[in-house]
């Protein structure tokens, strides 16, 4: 029997697969799995609060076992902050207009848009936690803000590359500055966040940016380490500096 005959035969004798056969539980249950705690952390904590939700009644609202919940996240601050990231990632991610100061303007009325909404409410909800829980408010700084920090300071790097920013400008105050504005309007003032506030930010702060005198940068515009940013100006320092008045 030569080799073509060998093949031809065992062409013949392998069984072939059974179209009906039930695919093993694997990824596409996992995602499933991952997606309804997702949600249901961001529905259940929309009515509760922080304080008042549970592990427990998030994996029961979602079909899971506890022990899931943990397979994934570590904690429930660790897990809020993901479900919350998880929801406005897309939105929030940064045009490339060929402007600074446009891909701002767009990506920072994305945010506001986010928080007149019903997000509005897991926000303000992570903020009031984490005066009380410093574990919510770590979780929210590393998996939430750091992340867009990294996205941002590249967006403005871009237009130092341009030459609508000094090459030396402080990127951390640039920032500070834009996302400040809109943090204090969230906190105190809520009805004052508008499109037209967002304009008039951003104008503000890059006429100012473009034409200042050239200053040493805090960090020298390299990268932070993620605990730095408790001493950058992030969001959380701000509601900090509140809650101490």
């Amino acid at each position: 029997m030569n080799m073509q005959q060998i093949k031809s035969r065992s062409r013949k004798q392998s069984p072939k697969p059974d179209s009906g056969a039930k695919r093993p539980p694997g990824r596409p249950r996992s995602k499933q799995a991952h997606s309804a705690i997702l949600n249901s952390t961001l529905r259940l904590l929309q009515r509760t609060g922080f304080s008042e939700l549970s592990i427990e009644a998030i994996a029961a609202d979602a079909s899971v076992g506890k022990a899931t919940v943990y397979r994934w996240w570590p904690s429930k601050g660790a897990l809020v902050a993901d479900a919350f990231g998880s929801s406005a990632a897309r939105e929030l991610r940064y045009p490339d207009t060929g402007s600074v100061r446009e891909d701002m303007r767009q990506q920072m009325k994305q945010w506001v848009k986010i928080l007149r909404g019903r997000r509005g409410r897991v926000v303000a909800a992570i903020v009031g936690g984490g005066q009380s829980d410093k574990e919510l408010i770590e979780a929210f700084r590393e998996r939430f803000v750091w992340p867009r920090r990294l996205d941002a300071y590249e967006i403005l790097r871009r237009g130092m590359r341009r030459g609508e920013l000094p090459r030396n400008a402080d990127m951390d105050l640039v920032l500070d500055l834009l996302y400040g504005a809109i943090y204090i309007r969230f906190l105190i003032w809520h009805e004052g966040l508008s499109d037209e506030f967002v304009d008039e930010v951003v104008e503000l702060v890059f006429s100012g940016a473009g034409t200042q005198k050239p200053v040493a940068s805090r960090n020298g515009n390299r990268r932070i380490r993620p605990g730095a940013l408790s001493g950058q100006g992030s969001f959380p320092m701000v509601t900090e500096a509140l809650s101490r008045r």
